[in-house]
């Protein structure tokens, strides 16, 4: 079996370097509204994977506005944020797999499965957002998690290049490291940060951990019949690893995100993945040497609709895996996602992603890992005034496994909701109130831990979100 070694610090320190030398991402372009705080003063909703995730807040035209009254800023007030985030939450259910457990939460019970109270500071970013000329700018995010490897970590460093459209197509391009615009939930720009709840649905809580890259993005837009339409096309590497942890720890819903330089912790593996598998997985590694790609189409009507259709696929070695054996994953999926305002002041979200990932050599014709995975939610956010808004989430998940070194009972489905409550107490203090119900079956449970394979979780949550 022969070792690849991955030339992650190359690559992301040349990335860290060409950002802090100049260059953002497209959804910073607009350069005063690159951060959650900035979203919900406005009273902004999540972006849409359509032409506003690529592009500055407002019309097609804006990005030409802009460019008009722009100009050179690289460090001042305006370029420096400061995101903090405290919680206190109560929760009970099985240990968190942020304890190496198979809990679906980022926080779990007592050790007897009953409420346990949290009083915790989990984030705090720095996020500088330099515009360097009319139309290049850039986004460099660094940040402190609860349960991460590092004290700080580089979250995002990619660079901008927005030019005024002047004809019938206008283009953007970014590049570095970045996460692609999938997500309805998270705000463009900052430190990508989840606007109407606290925790963002399954399928974008894995978007955070394991769907980040490295690597050069391009769209083009153009109107046609009134209707708005991009195309956005992308080779990226670094993420060969994606997929371990939806296949060996399942769907989960929280709000970590992946940073440069950590990893993830798994929980315990069967006795063949034990001595083929490290007991972690990080989410930035080139394994194999083959780039990847993904492109997305999005369409938004004169009206308030709009829709998106993804596909991605890393291209990964499921063979290639490295000396501390990181493992090459070949992880394909299609996501949609579609988004309408119900009036004024009500918004309609929903997406629904489905895909697989394989690992490993072949073993009686099957890869030792075959992971099919689908993940769908609605959500609806509507404002009562102009410092509340309320949302409410439903979605289900689901796992089936096919590898020859993994037991069908590795395999899961379950559901969940989500209630929120968002209230802008000042223009720097967001607070945000949260129940969350997760109710989800896994034959490893019983096998692993000795638990019921079936496993329900609440966890109720205030959050006090601090922007300076």
């Amino acid at each position: 079996m022969r070792s690849r070694f991955n030339r992650t610090a190359l690559l992301l320190t040349a990335a860290a370097g060409f950002a802090a030398a100049g260059v953002t991402p497209a959804h910073a372009a607009e350069g005063d509204a690159v951060t959650v705080a900035s979203a919900e003063a406005d009273q902004a909703q999540p972006t849409e994977p359509s032409t506003d995730a690529t592009e500055p807040a407002g019309d097609s035209d804006s990005s030409a506005d802009t460019d008009q009254g722009g100009g050179t800023d690289i460090l001042s007030g305006d370029t420096i944020t400061i995101l903090l985030d405290g919680r206190l939450a109560l929760a009970n259910g099985e240990r968190s797999f942020t304890k190496r457990g198979l809990g679906k939460t980022r926080f779990g019970g007592t050790a007897d499965g009953d409420y346990r109270l949290y009083a915790v500071p989990v984030e705090g970013d720095l996020v500088w957002t330099p515009h360097f000329t009319n139309t290049l700018s850039a986004n460099v995010s660094a940040a402190w998690q609860r349960d991460q490897q590092h004290a700080v970590d580089l979250i995002e460093a990619f660079v901008n290049w927005l030019p005024p459209q002047t004809g019938a197509v206008g283009f953007q391009v970014r590049a570095g490291l970045m996460w692609p615009e999938i997500s309805l939930e998270h705000s463009t720009g900052g430190a990508w940060s989840v606007v109407d709840t606290i925790t963002p649905s399954a399928i974008n809580a894995w978007v955070g951990e394991e769907v980040k890259v490295v690597g050069l993005e391009g769209t083009v837009r153009t109107d046609i019949g009134g209707s708005t339409f991009g195309l956005t096309g992308s080779v990226f590497g670094f993420d060969d690893t994606a997929g371990t942890l939806l296949s060996f720890r399942g769907w989960a819903l929280h709000d970590e995100k992946a940073t440069a330089f950590g990893h993830f912790k798994l929980p315990p593996l069967n006795p063949f993945m034990t001595f083929a598998q490290e007991n972690r997985t990080r989410s930035l590694l080139e394994i194999d040497n083959r780039p990847g790609w993904y492109a997305r189409l999005d369409w938004r009507a004169a009206a308030p609709l709009g829709a998106a259709l993804f596909y991605y696929d890393n291209r990964g070695d499921p063979q290639a895996f490295t000396h501390n054996l990181q493992w090459g994953w070949r992880t394909r999926f299609w996501n949609l996602a579609f988004d309408a305002d119900l009036g004024s002041k009500t918004r309609l979200l929903a997406q629904g992603m489905t895909g697989s990932t394989i690992m490993g050599f072949r073993q009686n014709g099957k890869r030792w890992v075959h992971t099919h995975f689908s993940s769908a939610f609605v959500l609806l956010s509507h404002r009562l005034t102009d410092k509340w808004n309320v949302a409410g989430r439903v979605e289900a998940f689901r796992t089936r496994e096919h590898g020859s070194e993994m037991s069908p009972m590795e395999s899961e489905h379950g559901w969940s909701w989500t209630a929120a409550l968002k209230y802008l107490l000042t223009d720097h203090v967001t607070l945000k109130a949260e129940a969350l119900n997760v109710r989800s079956k896994r034959g490893v449970r019983l096998t692993n831990f000795g638990i019921d394979p079936f496993q329900a979780q609440t966890v109720f949550q205030l959050a006090v979100q601090v922007h300076l």
